[in-house]
């Protein structure tokens, strides 16, 4: 049973973020063994610029959203994990910290694969280079999750986000939050950012074809330039997957993000379900008291007499 909302979520330091239609709830396991749950109105600049919620447009936005709450997450869950009093991140903060992933990214994910195929392949021609700069990219970034992936600290980061999934997935298939429901599906999920970022790095091979700049210099600045637009057309696509992951050819495509998600979860253990169940349960509480809300003031319109009951 699909539902009408997409749940979506983020695994973060011992513990799970969880995103609703209207707020975000982040469930930590602490030293202790109790769980607390952080729940928090969601903002969305959609809401007030309607515009943004346009195809391509919501998928660069939902980007940048995603980067804001997911820093203010692991923020909050470092301190909870420490058993530690941690002050929320200014806006300043915030915004400096996201400038240093974007520079950090783009030198490790745009302008190294794009320099390392002008040095590569200068004598090629621009289809050919930028194939080699597209597999370049996807390289770099297997290396970094493999890298990454022999951190203890990350493998646990991993194991929670294999509860993500399973949560999210026994949610959608009707069935009650319930660990030994969740054990039995997959870590693995359509819609997961792993895919996501697939999806990026092989728009970027069919896109960047089409361009041709002889200066590094161009070269670079036309891959950072086009980077929301591949963001926003690869957010489409997988908010496609997402809903329609039943077809064929839906899920042949999609394989190979699912294989890539074999790297970035890992098994989680009952206790780690618990988590993020919490998590979920907190935002569907919300929607509930909201359904309840509406179903209250509708009645009382019947009684009143003023609608059709």
């Amino acid at each position: 049973m699909l539902k009408s909302f997409q749940y979506g979520g983020q695994a973060v330091i011992e513990g799970v973020m969880m995103r609703g239609p209207k707020d975000l709830a982040v469930a930590v396991r602490k030293p202790d063994g109790s769980i607390i749950v952080d729940k928090q109105d969601l903002p969305s600049w959609s809401k007030k610029f309607l515009f943004l919620k346009k195809p391509i447009l919501r998928g660069f936005l939902a980007l940048l959203e995603s980067l804001v709450l997911g820093i203010k997450a692991l923020s909050f869950s470092a301190g909870q994990a420490a058993d530690e009093e941690e002050e929320e991140l200014t806006a300043k903060e915030i915004a400096i910290t996201i400038f240093i992933a974007f520079g950090l990214a783009i030198a490790l994910f745009v302008v190294l694969p794009t320099w390392g195929a002008q040095f590569v392949a200068r004598s090629q021609n621009e289809i050919w280079k930028n194939i080699i700069e597209g597999v370049m990219r996807i390289s770099v970034f297997l290396i970094y999750v493999m890298s990454i992936s022999r951190m203890k600290d990350i493998q646990r980061v991993f194991q929670y986000h294999g509860a993500e999934h399973k949560v999210i997935s026994t949610y959608e298939a009707g069935q009650d939050l319930e660990v030994s429901n969740a054990r039995s599906y997959s870590n693995l999920h359509p819609r997961c950012g792993t895919s996501f970022l697939l999806i990026v790095m092989v728009l970027t091979i069919l896109m960047f074809s089409f361009l041709a700049f002889d200066s590094l210099f161009w070269r670079i600045l036309s891959r950072i330039l086009l980077m929301p637009l591949v963001a926003g057309i690869a957010y489409e696509i997988i908010k496609y997957s997402g809903k329609n992951a039943d077809k064929k050819w839906v899920k042949i495509i999609s394989t190979p993000g699912m294989w890539l998600q074999k790297m970035t979860t890992r098994e989680p253990d009952d206790s780690q379900i618990e988590v993020a169940i919490q998590a979920l349960e907190a935002v569907l509480a919300s929607e509930t008291a909201a359904e309840e809300l509406t179903a209250e003031q509708d009645q009382s319109i019947c009684v009143r007499g003023e609608g059709t009951c």
